[in-house]
């Protein structure tokens, strides 16, 4: 549904973005990340053809945005980072203006405006002047404008900046609705959000993309040991030399609890990735008749990933980016 090749954008000598290609099928909800001045906003707006790239090539349902801009632009709902409200006008007023300007029939738009005000929980607020509003009922008002026309691609650049936890998962919801109808690019700085609504992620840093894919497979790049977290019952010594002994383990890390809990063991084991070395762990306590209590494998958070991703010296991060690549070209 969407795709973006090559697209650099620069000022002067300046390049605020280079060489970000993606591609977004029907119905995909592609996470956006990056530190603050990465460049996702230039990116989404270059995207929307709100700025115009210095080199590549942006496509939405097959319209080149510059070739064809009206007719690109017509399939986007755009919810950009600062929303443009008139704050003079109420509610209704201003979603019934919208939607004269997208171009609904005059005989559609009373219907139109009730669905955007109902599914961006606005009906007590239809009648309310905007600059009368809260940051997270414009924010309500902004994402029922970039509805208003039934777009089947949305750009959505912090679409939950400044909303109550309530509020948050609500839009979180309504977001994980529409990916079925609608094609979807989320911006933000929330990582759980991605976490729990995208399908894939692309992180960015300094303009540049460093990784492409959904977050497990990142995830798996990312980790050339495997984290295993254990409880044990049993004694210090035995269990560490037993440990020890299976094949894999790489280091160990066992603290011994106290108070009411005394005699059980916190371990951590710097494993190879296998499944064999949990087998081994788990055979090496239970041979000896120790109570094993837990036995998993840390994984890394996307706060992990991104961290990892966007503070790595330029050769680790290099790496991640064609592993990631690579992989997005497979699959």
């Amino acid at each position: 549904m969407i795709e973006v090749q090559n697209l650099t954008k620069r000022y002067g000598d300046r390049t605020a973005v280079s060489g970000i290609s993606l591609t977004v099928a029907k119905g995909e909800i592609l996470g956006f990340l990056g530190p603050n001045g990465a460049g996702k906003s230039t990116t989404m707006k270059m995207i929307t053809g709100f700025l115009s790239p210095s080199e590549g090539k942006v496509t939405v349902g097959g319209y080149d945005m510059a070739e064809q801009p009206l007719e690109a632009k017509a399939l986007i709902g755009y919810l950009p980072e600062v929303v443009p409200l008139y704050p003079d006008m109420s509610v209704s007023d201003y979603l019934n203006f919208v939607a004269s300007l997208k171009g609904i029939p005059a005989s559609e738009i009373a219907e139109r405006v009730d669905y955007v005000v109902k599914r961006c929980w606005l009906e007590d607020y239809r009648n309310r002047l905007i600059s009368h509003l809260s940051k997270g009922y414009r924010q309500r008002v902004g994402l029922a404008q970039a509805l208003i026309h039934k777009p089947p691609v949305l750009i959505l650049d912090e679409p939950t900046s400044g909303l109550d936890p309530r509020q948050i998962n609500e839009t979180r919801e309504l977001i994980r609705q529409l990916s079925g109808d609608h094609t979807v690019i989320l911006s933000t700085h929330i990582l759980p959000e991605v976490q729990n609504l995208c399908h894939r992620v692309l992180i960015i840093n300094k303009g540049h993309e460093v990784a492409e894919d959904r977050p497990e497979n990142l995830e798996h790049k990312l980790k050339g040991n495997q984290t295993v977290v254990m409880e044990v019952a049993g004694p210090e010594a035995g269990v560490r030399e037993a440990l020890m002994a299976v094949p894999g383990i790489r280091h160990l890390t066992i603290t011994p609890r106290t108070n009411h809990d005394a005699g059980i063991l916190d371990i951590k084991a710097e494993t190879d990735p296998t499944d064999a070395v949990r087998a081994g762990l788990a055979s090496a306590v239970v041979g000896k008749g120790w109570d094993l209590l837990e036995l998993r494998a840390a994984r890394l958070s996307l706060e992990d990933i991104f961290i990892r991703l966007t503070t790595a010296e330029a050769p680790v991060a290099e790496q991640a980016t064609g592993s990631a690549l690579s992989a997005t070209a497979g699959s």
